[in-house]
């Protein structure tokens, strides 16, 4: 479905992404760990249409999309929940949720996808009416993943939905993502919380410093001592 190919982005004259191939298969949920400042969050804002690649290749479900427009990203079926959330403090959270079904396709189902939000989040449906800022951090999250679900998209991307949560929350939030993908949603998650994402995903990709530096099956990987202990700041088995 996703091919990232020798992907090559620059920030001004720094260089914050070398030669990064990826893959996302339809139906997987892959995760993208690895330390801060390692291109995870950059990677995530190419792919979502946010950043423009200086060099290599980007192809969606067949069709080369590394000059499409930004705000093409959308219709192609691709939907972004960033970091920080963004939402509309100050609106609704109906609103806030509604404004992720503005593309014609998607407000024709909108009734449908706020029905399927409100199944996965059942404790928005008291919140419609209050101001997205008034919610908690982790119902705010909820928020976000809901306003991207809502441009039933073919590919959801995730960027540190963690960041921030209590524990409690963050296990609930990690349900939530494997039902989404359970559901036929394509998953690529970019996460700190290294453990739970590669119990989560099926296959992972680690980054350090703008590059790929190791890939294949996330229960290979969590299990390879270099890599726990090198890149995934996890202990050993030794």
């Amino acid at each position: 479905m996703l091919e990232v190919a020798k992907l090559q982005v620059n920030y001004g004259a720094a260089p914050a992404l070398w030669d990064v191939s990826i893959r996302v298969d339809r139906g997987e949920l892959v995760c993208v760990v690895g330390p801060n400042g390692a291109g995870k969050s950059t990677l995530i804002n190419v792919i979502a249409g946010l950043h423009r690649a200086r060099g290599g290749r980007l192809s969606f479900d067949g069709r080369d999309i590394t000059q499409l427009a930004s705000h093409r990203f959308c219709a192609a079926g691709i939907a972004v929940v960033p970091e920080g959330r963004r939402l509309f403090t100050g609106m609704s959270v109906r609103d806030n949720l509604e404004l992720g079904s503005y593309l014609p396709e998607a407000k024709a189902h909108r009734a449908e996808s706020m029905d399927k939000v409100l199944a996965l989040f059942p404790v928005l449906q008291e919140k419609l009416r209050s101001p997205a800022g008034a919610l908690s951090g982790g119902q705010q999250q909820m928020v976000a993943i809901g306003r991207a679900l809502m441009s039933r998209p073919q590919l959801l991307l995730l960027d540190e939905p963690s960041l921030g949560l209590a524990p409690l929350i963050v296990q609930h939030m990690f349900k939530a993502i494997q039902e989404i993908n359970a559901g036929g949603t394509s998953v690529l998650l970019v996460e700190q919380n290294v453990s739970m994402a590669m119990a989560l995903a099926r296959r992972a990709y680690v980054m350090e410093e703008g590059r790929i530096v190791a890939d294949g099956l996330a229960s290979d990987l969590v299990n390879r001592p270099e890599i726990r202990k090198a890149y995934l700041g996890l202990e050993t088995h030794e």
